[in-house]
């Protein structure tokens, strides 16, 4: 557009210029040089303005004095009205992250939503917020909302959402049971408000719920007791496993007792006996007194 401007200026002096300008020159020649010039940069400014470049990842929106035409334009060279003014859009997935956290967030400071719960405790909760705009709809969404979609939309319908969906839970619902349950809900409810304005959400991530400090401490004692149940069941189970072990290491040895009284005769006796002094006699500084009437061994160590 500037390239137009100036080419038409150039024209309009080639045309006012004065005679008599250069008495070394044809004036003439001035003229047709000045007017060849502006010519020139006009045909150069046209097809400038003709030929607009979308990167890839984004659209073009094409705005004529004002009105919001229909037709957007892809990435890529598009040929266009030269007097169009395009507004590039990013169509690709991006981020709107409320955070307590200082400098996590797109806002600095604490940025948390803080929200009442059915038993009426206050709940700090970090969100993130992934979406893109509906390539088709881009045209709407700047005619009715504008490039400042993220403070008119994303922000106050996330946090709004969140604090009419948070009321249905308790604190530690929404800590661990719930928590998957309340960001489905949260969920389904923003994205339909996104798609009246054309935007699509994709995914919604609760990066941190905060409790307060005395609801943190009820939570604790109550895993603490629940770690020490299992614990205690852990070991009553190991007891009864023991217990089990010894009465069949009882039952074994029962039956291996009752199995050679059974198997054991006199003459069983008498050969084991016969077997244990021959033994004795091999052993070296050794002397064996048999007294067969009475079955007694005297040993006589040397």
């Amino acid at each position: 557009m500037i390239l137009i401007i100036l080419g038409l200026v150039l024209f309009a002096l080639s045309s006012r210029l004065p005679a008599g300008l250069n008495k070394y020159q044809d004036p003439s020649k001035i003229k047709n040089g000045l007017r060849f010039a502006a010519l020139l940069v006009l045909v150069i400014g046209v097809f400038s303005s003709c030929v607009k470049q979308i990167d890839a990842g984004y659209i073009g929106v094409q705005s004529l004095f004002g009105k919001i035409q229909s037709k957007t334009l892809n990435s890529g060279l598009n040929f266009v009205n030269p007097l169009m003014e395009i507004k590039h859009l990013d169509v690709r997935t991006q981020n709107y992250t409320m955070s307590g956290v200082h400098d996590e967030g797109d806002q600095a400071g604490d940025d948390a939503i803080r929200v009442l719960t059915r038993d009426g405790l206050e709940v700090s909760i970090d969100l993130s917020v992934l979406y893109r705009i509906n390539a088709n709809q881009a045209p709407q969404l700047i005619r009715e909302i504008g490039v400042e979609f993220k403070d008119k939309i994303i922000r106050p319908v996330s946090r709004t959402r969140i604090r009419d969906n948070a009321v249905y839970y308790d604190a530690i619902e929404l800590y661990s049971t719930k928590r998957d349950e309340f960001q489905n809900r949260i969920f389904k409810s923003i994205e339909d408000e996104f798609t009246k304005r054309g935007l699509v959400l994709e995914n919604l991530l609760l990066r941190n719920i905060s409790l307060p400090q005395t609801v943190k401490l009820t939570i604790e004692s109550k895993i603490n007791a629940e770690q020490d149940a299992q614990k205690m069941q852990f070991v009553l189970q190991k007891e009864k496993q023991e217990a089990e072990r010894k009465r069949v290491e009882a039952q074994g040895i029962a039956d291996y007792q009752r199995i050679i009284n059974e198997g054991l005769t006199d003459k069983q006796l008498q050969y084991e006996q016969i077997k244990a002094y021959k033994e004795l006699a091999t052993s070296e500084n050794s002397k064996i007194i048999v007294m067969p009437n009475n079955g007694k061994l005297i040993l006589d160590a040397k």
